[in-house]
């Protein structure tokens, strides 16, 4: 068996599974927002408790290593991280972006472009745009969306815009060719099937280097400076 546990914390929806070999044999998620670090590990024994496999039967972890949430990120990279070190199996990684275009790959079946997105500040989002044989045109990049976004590949290309997001560019991206899919967010009970192929492959990856890609760095806002009321 290649029993291998899933983690993906990129998004306000949190979720974990559990494959074997990249067969499907549970998957539990919460669609709360901040809700990652008290929900995970809830979670993973919610799965252990699903499936009957137990922690020590693992072969491998796997996780999304962003763009997405600074902090979501940082709780599924940690807590992947954690279960290696103790377990003493290799860590595998996807980017969640390629992970949202696996998921809509299947029905995409008119050969449309795909565009994944992944909500940032303002008009800005996480994206990518690749083709229906999974080659990159554009790579994962912050993007600020404004009407001439992706217009050249919109002349004379169906393109699809998902994930959270996508919603707030449907006003702004009004071209005849664009098509927008809703309620596609990513999923740690399609991600085990990419992690997979990963694990065959021995594509693991450096437990002490590695990372989750930001893409940004992160922003703290500063509070703006106390106005102290003067009377006169």
């Amino acid at each position: 068996m290649s029993l291998i546990l899933s983690i993906e914390t990129s998004t306000t929806v949190c979720s974990a599974a559990i494959h074997d070999a990249g067969r499907l044999l549970g998957v539990s998620e919460v669609h709360i927002g901040q809700s990652h670090a008290s929900k995970l590990a809830v979670l993973i024994d919610n799965l252990q408790a699903q499936t009957g496999v137990t922690l020590d039967q693992l072969k491998a972890i796997g996780v999304t290593s962003g763009p997405g949430s600074y902090t979501g990120l940082r709780i599924g990279t940690s807590t992947a991280k954690g279960l290696c070190y103790a377990l003493n199996i290799p860590l595998l990684a996807v980017n969640a972006l390629e992970l949202m275009a696996s998921q809509v790959m299947t029905g995409n079946t008119e050969g449309a472009l795909l565009c994944p997105m992944i909500d940032a500040r303002r008009m800005e989002v996480y994206s990518l745009l690749q083709n229906v044989q999974g080659d990159q045109l554009q790579p994962v990049e912050a993007k600020i969306i404004d009407e001439q976004s992706y217009s050249e590949w919109l002349e004379n290309n169906t393109v699809i815009f998902f994930g959270d997001g996508a919603p707030k560019c449907r006003s702004v991206i009004t071209h005849r060719n664009a098509r927008f899919i809703d309620g596609v967010y990513p999923t740690a009970g399609h991600l085990g099937e990419l992690i997979f192929k990963k694990f065959h492959q021995e594509a693991f990856e450096d437990l002490v280097q590695f990372e989750p890609f930001y893409l940004k760095e992160f922003m703290i806002k500063k509070p703006e400076p106390a106005v102290l009321n003067k009377t006169v």
